[in-house]
């Protein structure tokens, strides 16, 4: 029986949906990302770094422990899945190349410390505390700390020891990066450099760690699209909102002398996508979640039936300002995301 290759790109998003995991017919040979596989791999030797990690497709970014490898999520293999990712995520994350490799280098700060067991040396412990204790569901990140480098978005070093770990390497790795001097004054120049005598250390020398396992490879997987993404979008929905109406008075009005004005829920879905765009890139929360935040939002006015009064430049000014505030309530009451 004659097997008939997947053509993706003429697929329309549901059938693309329809379809399980395991039967993609991606592979990460002739991709972009196999050129920026090949860029990491010249960062690390540039390094005397020798570490070459083993990459396979799966759902999500990922290094299992005690492998010197990671994960990397399937839709970055083909440009029709990274047009479905951002139609069902608002985002596609490793998208952009720069934003990937700042990913790579920090999954290969994982892959290095399964490599060498460097989380089991009593150093690694006393700069970035201990690797055994238990990963959280969910943060609280503060913004303001200078004690975490900064390189992923939703300040993710704070997330646990080995992230922050793998967030300082990344920060080290990245070239012609000045990082002593972007960091002066910073409590996690202690971390930098700590990162940069630990690498001269095992520079040069082969890794006692070789395990390619593979966790959850794209061929094993059973599940369709459509359940993948009904989980990743469940993931992202926060349901710890404050109520919005003494925030959404302050920009928009009530008054019936004002009826001929634009209703407020009207305005809102008109910019949403400006806004929205512009405080995820702001504070670094998925784009997923900041939407269903403002939803939230535009609902509210609609049932409150509250109009613009204000010149319209003013209003999204307040709007955005409204917006990064219930964000950074979540922030503070804690944020989960997708383990790297």
């Amino acid at each position: 029986m004659k097997v008939v290759e997947v053509r993706l790109e003429r697929l329309t998003d549901q059938l693309l949906l329809d379809l399980r995991l395991r039967d993609l017919p991606l592979r990460i040979q002739g991709t972009r990302l196999q050129k920026r596989l090949e860029r990491l791999g010249e960062e690390l030797d540039s390094r005397a770094l020798l570490l070459k990690p083993h990459v396979w497709l799966s759902e999500e970014w990922f290094t299992p422990d005690g492998v010197a490898g990671f994960a990397i999520p399937f839709y970055l293999a083909h440009p029709r899945l990274v047009k479905l990712e951002r139609s069902q995520m608002l985002e596609v994350e490793g998208a952009p190349e720069e934003e990937c490799m700042r990913i790579l280098r920090h999954e290969a700060g994982h892959a290095l410390s399964n490599a060498f067991r460097l989380h089991a040396r009593r150093d690694f412990t006393e700069m970035f505390g201990s690797y055994r204790t238990p990963y959280p569901g969910w943060y609280q990140p503060q913004p303001a700390s200078r004690a975490y480098v900064l390189n992923l978005d939703a300040w993710y070093a704070q997330a646990h020891p080995a992230e922050d770990f793998a967030e300082t390497f990344a920060v080290w790795l990245k070239p012609g990066w000045r990082w002593r001097r972007q960091y002066q004054g910073w409590a996690a120049l202690r971390k930098l450099e700590y990162i940069d005598r630990l690498m001269t250390e095992i520079a040069g020398t082969k890794p006692p760690r070789r395990s390619r396992r593979e966790m959850e490879p794209l061929h094993r997987l059973q599940k369709t699209l459509r359940r993948h993404y009904e989980e990743k979008r469940s993931y992202y929905i926060i349901d710890r909102f404050t109520s919005h109406d003494s925030n959404l008075y302050r920009i928009f009005t009530p008054d019936t002398d004002h009826r001929s004005r634009p209703l407020a829920s009207q305005f809102l879905r008109r910019v949403a996508s400006e806004i929205c765009k512009t405080v995820a890139h702001g504070t670094g929360v998925h784009l997923y979640t900041i939407n269903h935040i403002f939803r939230e939002m535009i609902d509210r006015s609609r049932e409150l039936n509250l109009r613009v009064a204000l010149p319209e430049s003013q209003a999204r000014k307040l709007v955005a300002v409204t917006l990064t505030m219930q964000t950074m309530q979540v922030l503070q009451k804690g944020y989960h995301r997708i383990p790297l």
